[in-house]
C-alpha cells in the first residue's frame, strides 16, 4: 500500500493520500484548496491516477478541495448522503465500502460533530475525521451535538480493536498518529462515565475561533464536569480535615 500523510500548516489539516501501489488508483481524504498544486504534483510523480477525493465532513476551519479536483481531475467527489454541499458526486451511507484497486474504506456514520461526519476504516486503520482526534474530539457547538457524538465515540469507534491506528483530520500539538487503546487510555474526553458527563465537558470547552476544532480555551471547570466534580470532592476532603484540626487544637 501507498500512503502519505500531508499537513496543511494555516489550518493543521491532515490529507491523506492512499493508494494500493504506485500506477495505480488512488483517493485522497480531507483535501484542502490551499494545497491543490502539491496534490497534483505528487499524484503525478507517483504515476496515480486519483478516482476518489473525499471529505470526513462539512469543514469550518479551511476551504475543501472538492470543488477544484471536481473541476481539474477526473476523480469522483464523496461526502456522506447527510450533505448539503453541492460538491459532492457520490454520497456515502453507514456501511458502504469505497474500493480502490482492492483496498476496501468502509464508511461509518459517526455524527456529533456535524451531521454529516463519517469515519473510514480500512484494515488496520482508521480515518476519523473531527470525530475523534488524538487526545481529544471535535467540537460540538457549530451545529454538532454531543449526544449523537458520544453514541459515535462509544458505540462505533472505540468498539475497533485497539491496535487499529487512529488518522484525524487535526491535530495542534505535533502528534500524527495513534491507536483507538491509546485513546481509550490517554484521551481527557473520553473518560466521561455517562453520556451526561460528556455533554457537560463538551459545553465547559468550547473555542471561541471555528478554526480550532478541538483546542480549548479553558479547563474543563462546568459544574458537571468530570473534572470539576473531582475538585469539588478534593476541596470537601481538605476541609472535613482542617474542620479536624482546628476541633483538635482547641481541645
Amino acid at each position: 500500500m501507498l500512503f502519505r500523510q500531508l499537513l496543511d500548516e494555516n489550518s493543521r489539516t491532515f490529507t491523506y493520500l492512499v493508494a494500493s501501489r504506485r500506477g495505480g488508483e488512488a483517493v485522497l481524504i480531507d483535501p484542502v484548496r490551499d494545497q491543490l498544486p502539491l496534490y497534483l504534483r505528487l499524484i503525478e510523480a507517483l504515476d496515480l491516477r486519483l478516482v476518489y477525493a473525499l471529505d470526513t465532513h462539512t469543514h469550518h476551519d479551511h476551504p475543501s478541495a472538492l470543488e477544484v479536483l471536481l473541476e481539474q481531475t477526473e476523480c469522483v467527489t464523496v461526502m456522506g448522503r447527510e450533505t448539503s454541499s453541492p460538491w459532492a458526486i457520490r454520497r456515502l451511507s453507514d456501511g458502504e465500502v469505497l474500493d480502490i484497486d482492492g483496498l476496501e474504506l468502509l464508511a461509518v456514520h459517526t455524527p456529533g460533530h456535524t451531521d454529516d461526519s463519517y469515519s473510514l476504516v480500512m484494515d488496520d486503520r482508521v480515518f476519523t475525521g473531527d470525530t475523534l482526534l488524538i487526545r481529544g474530539t471535535g467540537r460540538t457547538d457549530l451545529g454538532g451535538d454531543s449526544r449523537e457524538q458520544y453514541a459515535s465515540l462509544f458505540g462505533k469507534l472505540l468498539q475497533l480493536p485497539g491496535h487499529t491506528l487512529v488518522y484525524p483530520a487535526h491535530d495542534y500539538n505535533g502528534r500524527h498518529v495513534s491507536s483507538i487503546a491509546d485513546e481509550r487510555r490517554l484521551n481527557p474526553r473520553l473518560q466521561a462515565m455517562t453520556v451526561e458527563d460528556y455533554v457537560a465537558l463538551m459545553e465547559s470547552v468550547r473555542p471561541s475561533d471555528p478554526r480550532l476544532s478541538d483546542l480549548p480555551e479553558a479547563p474543563s471547570l462546568h459544574p458537571r464536569a468530570p473534572r470539576m466534580r473531582e475538585l469539588l470532592a478534593l476541596k470537601a476532603v481538605l476541609t472535613a480535615g482542617s474542620a479536624l484540626g482546628d476541633t483538635s487544637n482547641s481541645s
